[in-house]
Formats: C-alpha cells, structure tokens, sequence
C-alpha cells in the first residue's frame, strides 16, 4: 500500500513538474508561441544544472526531504515522551489502575497527544510552503524548478527507503517474537526491539508524510510561479 502511494504521489508531482514548465511557456513573452516538445527544449524553460545558481537550487531541494524526514522523527520522539510522562504521572497517582479498581484518565493522553500533533506540525508545514517562495523569490524561477527536481528526486527515494526499512525493523521484532533466533528476552529481541522503536515512525510518520510535501511544494510552486517571472 505505501508503494502504491509513493507511486501515484511521483506521478502526481512530476505531472504538476510539467505544468511548471507550461506555466513559464505561456507567462514569458519570448516563449508565447512555443508549445509541446519544443517547449521542453527551450533554453529559457530548461533546467541547466551546469549554471551554479540552478544548480544550488537542485541541491536545496534535494536537503529538503532529509530535513523533513529528521523532522517528523524527532517530532515522534517528544510527543512520545510527553505521553510517557503522563502516563507514568497516573500509575503513580491511581495505583488502582494496575488492579483494575480505578479507570485511567484517557481524555488526558488524548489531548497531549492531540496538542503535540499540532505543535510539531507546524515546522515541517512552514518548511514545505515557505521553501519554494524562498527559492523562486531569492534566486530565480529556474533555481526553483531545480528545487523541485530535486525534491521529487529524493523525495521519493527517501519515502521508499523509510517505509522498507521500518518495514522489515517492524518485521524483525515480529519474527523473533514468535520464537524465531531465541524468542523474546533474547539478546536478538532486545535488540530488535530498539530497531522497532526506530522503524515504527520511520514507516508510519516519515515516509508516508513525504509523499503530501512532494505534491504541496510542487502546487506552491506553481501558485507562486507568475508573480516570480514577473521579477
């Protein structure tokens, strides 16, 4: 399933990549009466990677999804611990939750946990919006269609590799778990438990959320493309 999603996410992003390009056929006047592959070949619509400014735009773009990622993962780390606390907090408090005699305080951890979703989101959000404005704006709109390259580029490579390999860290724990490589208490399932506290947020939050910041920065992109060939 994440698969298909990156997938249909690629094809999304590069279809938007070629309406970035049609956007700059139709905007600059050179270029008016330039259509369908002409167009891709056309020197003021093609990406040069040997000019040092475009180039500097692929390679902001191609830091981004690594960035993101580092982001969403560390994110899982604090709310996690938040939650911790809290629950460690009404153990302590409600020692009749052990025994049954006293219900836990679930709307508590659901708060954290809805509060901590929205706290942390908002970095990677201005992250995925802000950066093509700032590269279209502060450097040129070619620089911006390199960013946008290379943010496909890694972008996808980076979604398949967290999903794969929180995938099989997730599957690890499973198969010792059922009495594979010493079972559980063994030194392999202490160890595959530490690599499953990695790869769950490696493929439930990292790698599933590059797929929507591929797709927003290219539709911000091309939002913003008019008014930065207007410079």
């Amino acid at each position: 399933t994440k698969g298909v999603a990156i997938g249909s996410a690629v094809i999304a992003s590069v279809a938007l990549f070629s309406s970035f390009i049609e956007t700059i056929g139709n905007q600059l006047p050179a270029l008016k009466n330039v259509t369908g592959d002409a167009l891709f070949k056309a020197p003021l619509a093609q990406v040069n990677v040997a000019n040092p400014t475009i180039f500097i735009g692929l390679l902001i773009g191609g830091s981004v999804a690594f960035l993101f990622s580092s982001l969403a993962i560390r994110a899982v780390g604090r709310s996690a611990g938040t939650v911790v606390q809290e629950v460690r907090r009404q153990f302590r408090e409600h020692p009749g939750i052990m025994d049954y005699s006293e219900k836990p305080e679930y709307g508590n951890v659901i708060s954290i946990c809805t509060a901590a979703a929205q706290r942390e989101l908002t970095t990677p959000a201005l992250l995925a919006v802000l950066s093509p404005v700032i590269v279209g704006f502060g450097i040129s709109y070619l620089a911006l269609g390199a960013f946008l390259t290379g943010t496909i580029l890694t972008g996808q490579l980076m979604a398949n590799f967290l999903s794969n390999s929180g995938g099989a860290w997730d599957n690890a724990k499973k198969y010792i778990e059922d009495g594979f490589l010493g079972g559980k208490g063994s030194d392999a399932h202490k160890a595959a438990v530490i690599g499953d506290t990695v790869g769950d947020p490696f493929k439930d939050t990292a790698g599933p959320a590059l797929n929507p910041l591929v797709k927003v920065m290219n539709l911000v992109s091309l939002l913003v493309l008019p008014a930065v060939l207007t410079l």
